[in-house]
């Protein structure tokens, strides 16, 4: 029997009581479990609920859309050829679909009916879109100065947008104030939300005719695709459906990196504006649930430049791959990790791209000197 859990202090809680934080408000993750065989996978559901039995419990209606499934597509990158995830391919246009549809389907599950989210980018669209799919009543908490472009989708979808006066922090501050009159549903804090991005680590293993590959390597921000394909591999790992764990690679811009400073033992620095903007979080609240991933994988990070992010972003829109720059960091951290020789030729290497680059208009505008 799973049970929610404060890895840093080892104390667990039941889960029949919905909560998003420990005591002190801890981060929390699940107990570890065995992951699934193949022989366990719903093949008759084409969503990410075909490995619903690698989850905590199968509620009695999953809010679905058809997450999941998304491509995987070889191509030349640079100094080599890489898998690319295609990300995405999700209802609204990113991989927290994957996220969202888990954690709103446990919470309904538990009674939830109303959820509040902080932020102005994909994680507060998905939580939109998928409370309006579940009947649940959203509130997103945004910064003030956020652009009113940025909450269309979730405005779209029902949800009650708040303006918080100030910074990214006072908004991330005022909604932590607001959790105690409603359930904080927060992509970086509640723990189902991982228990949905790890399905993407389900997904590669079936992807690859049932095992790991090589190298991962993931745009990161506060870590819930690093941390989520650690889970999912780790369960794999622990029931022998694979022989060993793929190494797991973070990528960072150089401008905002505090998980890949930690990581490669670089002192920290004060954050910078970013155009990968939807992994500028300055502070990571599972920082070091995330290094205890890069460790166990034996993989690591990569800083990478606006540069190279914005060179990565247009190599790709020219193969066709229309992403945010955002998760083209991926991509250029493949490159880097093939020059540098930390990763070969022969490897089986999935570069996961997190979002469409039809959400980042301003950017392409911007890097192809196009006025809007």
């Amino acid at each position: 029997m799973q049970s929610y859990l404060d890895p840093s202090s080892g104390q667990t809680w039941p889960l029949d009581t919905p909560r998003w934080c420990g005591d002190g408000q801890a981060p929390l993750l699940l107990t570890p479990r065995n992951g699934i065989s193949r022989a366990d996978i719903a093949t008759g559901s084409r969503s990410i609920w075909r490995y619903a039995a690698a989850l905590p419990w199968q509620p009695r209606a999953p809010i679905t859309m058809g997450e999941g499934c998304t491509p995987l597509v070889e191509r030349r990158l640079g100094q080599g050829t890489a898998l690319l995830k295609c990300e995405w391919f999700m209802p609204t246009g990113s991989f927290k679909d994957r996220g969202a549809s888990v954690m709103l389907s446990l919470l309904a599950d538990q009674g939830i009916t109303a959820v509040l989210e902080d932020s102005s980018g994909n994680g507060g669209a998905a939580v939109s879109a998928y409370a309006a799919a579940g009947g649940l009543a959203a509130t997103i908490f945004v910064p003030d100065s956020t652009s009113p472009a940025k909450t269309v989708q979730s405005r779209a979808a029902g949800a009650t947008i708040r303006l918080i006066p100030g910074s990214r922090q006072d908004c991330a501050d005022a909604a932590l104030r607001e959790s105690a009159n409603l359930f904080y549903a927060s992509h970086n804090w509640q723990p189902f939300f991982l228990e949905g991005t790890k399905t993407l680590a389900y997904e590669l293993w079936e992807d690859l005719g049932f095992r790991a590959p090589d190298n991962v390597i993931v745009p990161c921000g506060a870590g819930s695709n690093v941390l989520g394909c650690w889970l999912g591999f780790s369960e794999l790992f622990r029931i022998g459906q694979i022989a060993k764990l793929p190494r797991i690679w973070a990528a960072q811009p150089a401008n905002c990196g505090p998980i890949a400073r930690a990581a490669l033992g670089l002192p920290a620095v004060e954050a910078k504006p970013t155009i990968a903007e939807g992994t500028a979080i300055a502070q990571p609240i599972r920082l070091a649930e995330c290094l205890n991933a890069l460790r166990q994988s034996q993989g690591g990070a990569v800083l990478v430049e606006e540069a190279e992010i914005a060179a990565a972003a247009l190599a790709l829109a020219r193969t066709g791959i229309y992403v945010e720059p955002t998760c083209a960091q991926a991509a250029a951290a493949y490159d880097l990790l093939r020059t540098q020789g930390r990763i070969a030729e022969r490897e089986t290497t999935i570069v996961v791209l997190t979002g469409t680059g039809l959400k980042a208009t301003p950017r392409y505008a911007e890097m192809l000197g196009v006025a809007l």
